[in-house]
């Protein structure tokens, strides 16, 4: 067996709790190595120009559709071209902001979307994941919900 070119940061489970703290949430985010982006789940998503520099405004919900709505305003980061696990493509906004998982802290790259109908309202994709390794038997190794 050929050893890992790197040393493995943490290992985490298929679901795992996380903190943004730029937006003053806790969530339970499911861990997804076939998603290579991030996303948060996004209601309402405005831009709008501030300063010479473009932002986005939108509402989330932490807990599902029956959560009370979480105002978030971030820079725009980015507009992709996603794929999404039914293969239909849209064009989401992306913003970048700080995640806390466990004792970790990263800078993580999140496409917004309607995720209202899924379980979680936060996915982690691979970029997220870059130097950790999942445990998909396992979940919450950093903190219970």
């Amino acid at each position: 067996m050929t050893a890992l070119p790197h040393k493995a940061q943490a290992v985490v489970g298929r679901r795992e709790m996380v903190v943004l703290p730029e937006l003053g949430l806790t969530l339970c985010a499911k861990v997804d190595t076939g998603a290579r982006t991030s996303a948060l789940h996004a209601e309402d998503i405005e831009t709008f120009e501030q300063d010479g520099l473009l932002w986005v405004r939108f509402i989330t919900r932490g807990g599902g559709p029956d959560s009370p709505a979480h105002p978030c305003t971030l820079h725009l980061h980015d507009r992709r071209r996603v794929i999404s696990s039914n293969g239909q493509a849209e064009w989401r906004y992306v913003v970048s902001t700080p995640m806390r998982l466990g004792d970790m802290q990263m800078l993580v790259q999140l496409t917004l979307t309607d995720r209202g109908q899924m379980r979680y309202p936060m996915l982690l994709g691979r970029r997220a994941l870059r130097r950790i390794l999942v445990a998909p038997s396992l979940a919450f190794l950093h903190g219970e919900p």
